[in-house]
């Protein structure tokens, strides 16, 4: 067993994704598992959408596109795939990647995960008192699903039962790389150490090539954007493993890229909270072994907590996007009175129907860093993209703002044009909604290939709640002397940003380790919130991982909404590290830039 290494290649980060990565991982790779994540918080109510029109949907589609031409090689392989493509409708998943193996005459044993759907205890919750994790709401009336992150165990049993392909509802992200090491390796559910490690090397994976490449912020250090290399773990008994990619693909694997994945989309590093167990990454250390080879080590974890997270979504009336080009002198204050005209004369059509004002409208003028808020630089700019939303409860309402944006082509500004896209869509307001329940509430089931069910019991007990973190204080005064110049962010460090609901996170890491006092004493939490005090609603949290030289901060309330309940352009915080990036550090007169 000792000697034992187990390869895993992931092969989808979001559904949508590209099928190169599936073709490159099972043709130029040697792989015992294949992993594909396709589920973002929202992806759920789209799928509970699509179920309720067609009760043979609900499931991500591309997953039985991306395998069908790879049945026969898979098989021969013995290559093992786990995906949470089932969405809400696992067992249709099932059907329709069996029909597809029958087509190609390959005999595939699937088992299927359930029991992460909540929607059946929501009355129940309701009287509960169930109330979001974010700003203490109650559960609202009508919800369009409601799932819960389960973890790795379900996926180990259902491995166990012999399946060549394991399908599950919501779990999280990281479950689909964890239950094969759980199997392979027989895992204890008290193994912490070695669950925080799996479910790490789960973490970097699940993102796809953002793990080799994609998004780092030296991005003209990546070669081969055109035929990007998908992320393969190597994982042994002890907990360690190496990050790599296809022989002959794309991207770059560099601690640095290893570590920005690391820190996207975290909270707290040394409680960051998973089914299986709490994971603390604050000493995970990152080596490179190899080209384009890096060996993580230093994972700790300790007893999970009692609860699982859910989210729920539930609809909040209606929302159009709009964007037109318009170009020539004064393009700027052009697009801001073309916008505020479509607004008043909408309004006045509402006045006169006695219909309410607009929830909330959202201009930008792209094209003159708009997002910036106050750090803007570009003046006068010839030409800008006028994006206007808008939020109203009656669908007839965002309809007549819809309306009435092609026809400012004719009646306001010279330059108006991009319209080749027609008339404004309307779409539903989607709204996230996350609370915890108890372990104990819900029954995780394995239906194996021959349709036999096998209960899994996940052990609640012992579990404690959270005491443990690593947010930053005071900073202790960088040793320098005094300042004599300013530079840019990006001189000392990379990062990364994401989004969780309306909270933003956004990963710093140190080029040099001799850089992190310079970051520490800058980058306070007081400081970081006032450079973004143009987005922000709520509290900027610090947190620290010594381990990779990083700083991780949480901007809560960043997002107006967050998701499809946003009507800004960066709805997901893409954008927010490169603009940190950007934010002006005091350095001594003898600091030499990028290291």
């Amino acid at each position: 067993m000792s000697g034992k290494i187990v390869s895993i290649g992931g092969a989808s980060a979001f559904w949508g994704d590209s099928a190169l990565y599936v073709e490159n991982l099972i043709l130029t790779a040697d792989l015992d598992y294949l992993v594909f994540d396709y589920l973002a918080e929202i992806t759920m109510s789209l799928l509970a959408r699509a179920k309720a029109r067609d009760p043979a949907a609900g499931y991500a589609p591309d997953f039985i596109a991306a395998l069908t031409p790879f049945l026969g090689t898979i098989k021969e392989r013995g290559i093992r795939i786990v995906s949470n493509a089932g969405g809400v409708n696992p067992l249709a998943c099932r059907d329709s990647l069996l029909r597809a193996a029958a087509a190609s005459s390959v005999d595939l044993k699937v088992a299927v995960v359930l029991g992460d759907d909540v929607l059946p205890l929501a009355q129940e919750l309701r009287r509960d008192g169930v109330h979001d994790l974010s700003d203490g709401r109650a559960l609202p009336a009508r919800l369009m699903s409601a799932n819960a992150y389960l973890g790795a165990t379900p996926i180990a049993r259902a491995l166990d039962t012999g399946a060549d392909v394991v399908i599950t509802g919501r779990c999280v992200d990281s479950a689909v790389t964890l239950g094969p090491l759980i199997h392979e390796f027989g895992w204890s559910e008290t193994d912490y150490d070695l669950l925080s490690a799996g479910s790490l090397a789960g973490h970097l994976i699940e993102c796809g090539p953002q793990a080799t490449g994609g998004l780092f912020t030296d991005w003209e250090d990546v070669p081969g954007w055109d035929n990007m290399g998908s992320p393969i773990v190597t994982f042994t008994s002890d907990g360690s493993f190496t990050v790599t990619k296809p022989k002959g693909t794309g991207g770059l694997v560099s601690p640095a890229t290893i570590a920005e994945q690391l820190v996207y989309e975290i909270g707290d590093p040394a409680a960051y909270v998973l089914p299986d167990v709490v994971c603390d990454w604050t000493s995970v250390r990152l080596h490179q072994s190899g080209k384009d080879e890096v060996t993580v080590t230093g994972a700790r974890g300790r007893v999970p907590t009692p609860t699982y997270k859910v989210a729920a979504t539930y609809p909040d009336g209606y929302r159009t996007i709009a964007t037109m080009m318009i170009g020539g002198i004064d393009a700027d204050r052009k697009a801001r009175r073309v916008a505020d005209a479509l607004i008043e004369r909408t309004r006045t059509q509402l006045r006169r129907r006695n219909i309410p004002d607009y929830r909330a409208v959202d201009v930008e003028i792209l094209g003159t860093e708009a997002t910036y808020g106050p750090h803007a630089r570009i003046k006068a700019p010839r030409e800008v993209i006028l994006k206007l939303a808008v939020h109203h409860d009656d669908k007839d309402a965002i309809d007549l703002l819809a309306r009435e944006f092609l026809p400012s082509a004719s009646s306001m500004a010279q330059g108006i044009t991009g319209f080749a896209g027609g008339r404004p869509g309307v779409s539903p307001v989607v709204r996230l909604f996350s609370f915890l329940i108890e372990k104990e509430r819900l029954s995780p089931t394995v239906i194996d290939a021959d349709g036999n069910e096998h209960p899994v019991k996940v052990t609640s007990r012992n579990c404690t709640p959270l005491t443990v973190s690593m947010r930053v204080g005071a900073p202790t005064p960088a040793s320098f002397g005094a300042a004599t110049k300013t530079v840019p962010l990006i001189q000392l460090a990379h990062g990364r940003s994401g989004d969780k609901g309306n909270t933003a996170n956004i990963g710093i890491i140190a080029r040099d380790p001799a850089h992190m006092p310079l970051l520490r004493e800058a980058l306070t939490e007081e400081a970081v919130a006032a450079y973004f005090s143009h987005i922000l609603t709520g509290a900027v949290q610090r947190f620290e991982l010594p381990g990779i030289n990083a700083l991780n901060f949480l901007l809560h309330g960043a997002l107006g909404g967050g998701g499809m309940a946003s009507l800004r352009y960066d709805p997901q915080g893409k954008a927010l590290a490169q603009m940190m990036l950007d934010m002006p550090i005091a350095v001594p007169s003898t600091f030499g830039g990028l290291s």
